[in-house]
């Protein structure tokens, strides 16, 4: 079953870049993008967290706060979090459990071959942790701009 708009977002417990636990719960009260992609050190997915680093000041004003998820390991977030100076977490789910509870687990075509993957989606949840805006296969580049307007218009 596909996620949908008003929608409660899934629950999730995950371990951040630093070891830490984070639950949806930690969350409520608070507007939230969780933002799902596949693979740190890759040029999309750089592109993608660098652009929200860019323009974490914008992000912090307008009061949301972001995560990403993807299927790396604690220690390899770490490393990309340290190299690209990332000032929000990086979850891990290398078991892939929650990433597939958001319907972000989809069968892609890489390079002529029919391959499992993380599909780039991003989820803006409200303060009661209810889903109320879906962001499918995203342009890494232009990922936070469509964020940044529709937040401006949600709130």
């Amino acid at each position: 079953m596909k996620l949908k708009v008003d929608d409660l977002s899934p629950k999730f417990t995950l371990k951040d870049q630093n070891n830490k636990t984070h639950s949806l719960s930690d969350y409520l009260g608070q507007w939230l993008l969780i933002y799902f992609y596949p693979k740190d050190f890759t040029p999309g997915c750089t592109t993608q967290a660098c652009r929200i680093r860019d323009n974490w000041e914008s992000v912090q004003s307008a009061g949301l706060t972001i995560v990403g998820i993807s299927g790396d390991s604690v220690e390899k977030h770490f490393k990309f979090v340290a190299k690209h100076d990332l000032p929000f977490n990086l979850l891990s789910d290398e078991s892939k459990e929650i990433i597939k509870s958001y319907g972000s687990l989809v069968e892609k075509l890489v390079f002529g071959k029919k391959v499992i993957g993380i599909s780039r989606d991003s989820f803006l949840i409200n303060p009661s942790g209810k889903i109320v805006k879906i962001y499918r296969k995203v342009k890494s580049a232009k990922h936070l701009d469509m964020i940044l307007k529709d937040f401006s218009e949600l709130r």
